[in-house]
């Protein structure tokens, strides 16, 4: 039987499970690859409207991969793996400007140029955040200043007015100065590729409850593996130190009811064309560790 593969997400859990050897304790034989890891950020950067959903359309290598739960409901939905309903995570997320900038409300964003990645967790969150305070004419998305460090870097360059961040940049951006306009703090899904050992999906998600504890009690300890998925470039620059635990695992039930309100949302924001959603039903799109 093949290796499972494991590939770190942006976060800090598979890391320490590595580290704790968590995964070999737990009876997993497993191929850790850092997939997304590229010295010069390119490998994040696809360009304008190419997101956490054309990824998944293109194949994923690894057997367990994350994104937000909306794209993933979608994905899903459309066959391109199946969703985890025993956990989800939640991830700190939100707009940031520059320190002098003259937006101090999110109602002063209306029809500012907001930069996230297409039909990603920045685009969905941002929108479900801004539409407390703005019409939707007023909400102005921008997809083609790329993904997460693209973006990030283009704020800290001033080329971009707004810009929606999570995880490591997140921090990087609040330790830098950067202000936070409005918190978009959203949900991430678990999707299943492959046909792997219904048993190996439990020791993987055993390991990562470990590693998650330990997280919970010290995350001092291990905040510096955020430098494992940064751009070598800005390693100088980084005291992570000062960052939070970020993306946070929940070992409770993705339900029914959750997806299809979800999928209602994103239906009704026409973030997908008609026809591209896929058969929108839980059963057919879900798998359970049992």
């Amino acid at each position: 039987m093949a290796k499972f593969i494991i590939e770190p997400h942006f976060r800090l859990q598979e890391w320490v499970a590595e580290e704790k050897d968590y995964f070999r304790q737990e009876g997993l034989d497993y191929e850790f690859r850092e997939l997304m890891r590229a010295t010069d950020g390119k490998i994040h950067d696809k360009g304008d409207k190419v997101g956490a959903y054309q990824s998944f359309e293109q194949g994923r290598k690894s057997n367990v991969s994350c994104a937000c739960h909306w794209t993933v409901n979608v994905a899903a939905s459309n066959g391109h793996g199946k969703m985890m309903t025993d956990v989800y995570s939640v991830a700190p997320a939100g707009v940031f400007v520059a320190a002098d900038s003259a937006i101090k409300e999110p109602s002063d964003l209306a029809g500012v140029p907001v930069s996230v990645g297409y039909q990603s967790g920045s685009h969905y969150s941002t929108v479900q955040a801004l539409e407390q305070y703005l019409t939707p004419e007023e909400i102005n998305l921008v997809y083609a200043d790329g993904m997460l460090f693209a973006r990030m870097e283009k704020l800290f360059d001033g080329t971009a007015p707004a810009v929606h961040l999570f995880g490591g940049p997140y921090y990087f951006a609040e330790q830098l100065g950067f202000r936070k306009v409005i918190d978009c703090t959203f949900m991430i899904g678990t999707m299943v590729h492959g046909d792997p050992d219904p048993e190996d999906l439990r020791k993987f998600f055993r390991a990562l409850r470990r590693a998650q504890r330990d997280i919970d009690l010290r995350p001092e300890l291990y905040t510096h593996y955020y430098k494992n998925e940064f751009p070598d470039r800005f390693h100088p620059r980084m005291d992570t130190r000062r960052w939070g635990p970020g993306e946070r695992l929940v070992f409770e039930p993705y339900t029914k009811e959750v997806y299809e309100e979800s999928f209602e949302w994103i239906a009704a924001h026409g973030i997908f064309p008609d026809g591209k959603m896929g058969s929108g039903q839980y059963e057919r799109a879900t798998v359970s560790l049992g």
